[in-house]
């Protein structure tokens, strides 16, 4: 398998959404996953297998794009239409490609776990981020 196909115009919070407002620390699209820098509190990419630990913790979904210092809007729980095509029933972490949404199969040895929610259809993710602090 493979990162999921985010279409950033089909993002779209759901009624339940949990949202955060602040600003980018470098260019996200709407759809993928970040994480608040802890010193400049701006939103960076978050990735599964980073150098940097806090990167390795998401924190939740950009609502639209930015770049550098321009406002974002994060969800951080609740359901989201995520612009791209899910299964049904399966959980989904974040990945080891910067910003990137992936099934399971797709976490490797070395790679830290975090998981970002479940699918409750092809399109809809129930967000609800667990940091493990645990590599495979």
């Amino acid at each position: 398998m493979a990162d999921i196909t985010v279409t950033p115009s089909g993002v779209i919070a759901g009624s339940n959404a949990a949202v955060t407002h602040g600003t980018a620390g470098e260019t996200i699209t709407a759809g993928q996953v970040v994480y608040q820098n802890a010193s400049t509190k701006k939103w960076m990419l978050a990735d599964n297998d980073s150098a940097t630990a806090a990167a390795r913790q998401a924190s939740g979904i950009a609502l639209n794009g930015a770049s550098l210092d321009q406002p974002i809007a994060v969800q951080k729980s609740g359901d989201i239409t995520v612009g791209g095509t899910l299964v049904a029933g399966v959980s989904y972490y974040l990945s080891a490609t910067p910003g990137g949404i992936a099934p399971y199969a797709d976490i490797l040895a070395g790679d830290y776990v975090c998981l970002l929610g479940m699918s409750k259809s092809t399109t809809v993710l129930a967000l609800d981020i667990s940091y493990t602090g645990v590599a495979l």
